[in-house]
């Protein structure tokens, strides 16, 4: 049995965010022909959940010397593929909100619209989305029930999909994002983004060419285990 392609990211990190777009100016359809997983750093009832599933996710804080770097590096990168950047300050984030509100939104048929309202208000607007005044408003403003998304991340039942999501990553051995997943073959970072797509060019090779050879994808992320940005 073959299985889909698969995609890990994260609202926290900007390269997470940088490679979604990069696969979407090729693969506008994206949300639909690639399976979407949040990973992120979860709460102690998370983790005490995935503990039960000899799940632990290998999630490491950065240090400064590294979040320094990936300050420099997230900007060039961002202005390399002609995005405005504003980078937004965290605050001991709660990220189940935004992560399991997504899941919740996928589910109804609005994942996109939810990624992209999310996106464009963190790194477009430096928001903090982990606020729930601020997550509920910004799914608000563009036609969703934000009210209602936002009390995911206290519904048991969201929550053990979330479990789910993380213990799907421990199974895939997810150290990082962005992660891809194409059969057999693994592509961590978004420097590899371009090698997912020959792959699955390679795959798909009775199909119209989906990017022509030779585009530049960026700097490395020379990222350490766990550790997204």
């Amino acid at each position: 049995m073959t299985l889909a392609p698969r995609l890990y990211f994260s609202f926290r990190s900007p390269y997470s965010w940088m490679a979604v777009e990069r696969l979407r100016r090729v693969l506008p359809d994206l949300f639909e022909r690639i399976e979407l997983i949040p990973y992120w750093d979860p709460d102690p009832p998370t983790r005490q959940a995935l503990k039960e599933r000899d799940a632990e996710p290998p999630y490491q804080q950065m240090s400064k010397a590294k979040h320094l770097y990936v300050l420099v590096d997230t900007k060039r990168l961002a202005t390399r593929l002609g995005l405005h950047l504003a980078w937004p300050v965290d605050d001991d984030p709660w990220w189940e909100l935004p992560h399991l509100g997504w899941l919740v939104a996928q589910q109804a048929g609005v994942g996109q619209r939810c990624y992209d309202a999310l996106i464009a208000a963190r790194w477009g607007a430096g928001l903090d989305i982990c606020d729930d005044e601020v997550f509920t408003r910004v799914l608000t403003d563009v036609g969703l029930d934000g009210a209602a998304i936002s009390t995911a991340a206290h519904d048991e039942t969201t929550r053990a999909a979330g479990v789910s999501c993380l213990a799907a990553a421990h199974e895939d051995d997810i150290f990082g994002v962005p992660y891809l997943r194409l059969g057999r073959q693994r592509f961590w970072g978004y420097d590899r983004v371009e090698m997912f797509l020959d792959e699955l060019r390679q795959r798909r090779a009775t199909d119209p060419p989906l990017v022509p050879a030779g585009i530049p994808v960026g700097a490395y992320d020379r990222d350490t285990a766990g550790g997204c940005g």
